[in-house]
């Protein structure tokens, strides 16, 4: 699926989120839509990729494959993640049925 298609709930939540933190991030979660097919499982891979880059990755080495120029440090690039994960826990709340899928 394209970032379109996702609901306006889940785009301002992760998209959006992103962007405003730096657009390198933006694009990482922009592939990732690529390989999902419903908003539900975007949710789910974007708390999947962001736990594995606090918890099983160097924090250091996720910073330099992501950010080609200016990288965040540690405690930004932690503190955006952890709202993006809040946002992902927010949207959750709304059933699927009750997003809407009319962003463009």
């Amino acid at each position: 699926m394209d970032t379109n298609d996702l609901s306006r709930e889940t785009h301002t939540a992760i998209i959006d989120t992103a962007e405003e933190f730096h657009h390198h991030l933006t694009l990482q979660f922009g592939v990732l839509a690529g390989y999902c097919h419903s908003d539900h499982e975007y949710l789910d891979e974007s708390e999947s990729m962001i736990k594995e880059w606090l918890n099983n990755w160097d924090l250091e080495e996720a910073i330099m494959d992501i950010f080609f120029d200016t990288p965040p440090s540690k405690k930004e690039f932690k503190k955006i993640l952890k709202k993006i994960l809040s946002n992902i826990k927010k949207v959750r709340k709304t059933p699927t049925e009750q997003r809407k899928f009319d962003l463009w």
